[in-house]
């Protein structure tokens, strides 16, 4: 059976998250200490404890990274292995780091940067992000293509097929919903979201994380990982100039989804914490079988979907 382990992205947290786990297993509380030691403070308080700073970019970053590293790493202990590897935006450093290419201190040092970056380039406030929904994906390229005289504005994730997220300044990204409107598009939800990530107004955070790539040396991946770029299989010598590209283009969701289904995979568990992805999985294809880990319950159902039960 062919196994692909997709990794949560940003917007997934929540206090509380990887608790369960953390109180079991030994090697969760070993991941969160590898954190900590890196970082300079507490990772299981900042998860665990309501407070203000888990929905900063810098910490949130960091936090959703080392829940899902210790629970892949926990997967990794019982046995299972992934034949192929993805995730969401912050969630491709998770795959990267599963396929050997970084090791976890280095990814939680880079994502942490790459967090105060990217709220640098777009402080909470600055432009805004809407889901588009039910609409044909040309059509919105076009409405942002036209809505561009007046600013930034762009696709910024392909999530599924119905629903595609468009982001950027404030003013060009209402003239495109109003071209989406004209155009019959019925449902565009605004997004509570810190920024218009995946947008050229995040160039500043691109060109600050390529310096920091720079002093990384990547190791050949291990297990093929998709680029949220490209939607296909990243090569080693594309790393860096991926993930810097990354910051400020469009997640190809959906399409790396099929990419995974084209290499005949079986099962797609979502590891970190939410069910975001799983979600995103059964609009682009309800056949795919799906489970989840971030808990001790989603943790034994995805045990089961593993050993073909």
């Amino acid at each position: 059976m062919k196994t692909a382990f997709i990794f949560s992205g940003q917007g997934a947290q929540y206090f509380g998250m990887g608790k369960e786990l953390f109180d079991k297993e030994k090697i969760v509380r070993e991941t969160f200490q590898e954190a900590s030691d890196v970082l300079g403070y507490d990772m299981a308080e900042l998860c665990f404890t309501e407070n203000d700073r888990l929905n900063e970019t810098m910490y949130t970053q960091p936090a959703i990274l080392t829940v899902s590293v210790a629970f892949y790493r926990l997967l990794q202990e019982k046995g299972y292995q992934a034949d192929v590897v993805a995730g969401l935006s912050l969630g491709e450093y998770s795959a990267l780091v599963a396929s050997g290419a970084i090791s976890f201190k280095e990814a939680v040092q880079l994502v942490a940067k790459r967090g105060k970056f990217m709220t640098e380039a777009a402080p909470s406030g600055t432009g805004k992000m809407v889901a588009v929904m039910n609409a044909d994906r040309l059509l919105i390229e076009e409405c942002c293509q036209q809505a561009s005289e007046f600013g930034i504005v762009s696709p910024a994730n392909y999530n599924t097929p119905q629903q595609i997220v468009i982001g950027g300044e404030s003013l060009a990204v209402e003239k495109a919903m109003e071209l989406l409107t004209e155009a019959g598009v019925k449902r565009m939800i605004p997004l509570n979201v810190s920024g218009p990530f995946h947008t050229a107004l995040l160039k500043p955070a691109s060109e600050k994380l390529a310096t920091e790539l720079k002093q990384i040396n990547f190791a050949e991946m291990t297990i093929p990982v998709i680029s949220n770029t490209t939607a296909q299989v990243m090569e080693q010598a594309q790393i860096k100039r991926l993930l810097e590209q990354q910051v400020m283009s469009a997640v190809r969701f959906a399409d790396s989804i099929e990419t995974i289904k084209k290499m005949n995979v079986d099962v797609i568990i979502e590891v970190g914490p939410g069910k975001t992805l799983t979600g995103f999985i059964k609009k682009i294809d309800k056949e795919i079988q799906t489970a989840r880990v971030e808990d001790e319950k989603t943790l034994a159902d995805a045990e089961k979907q593993l050993n073909g039960r």
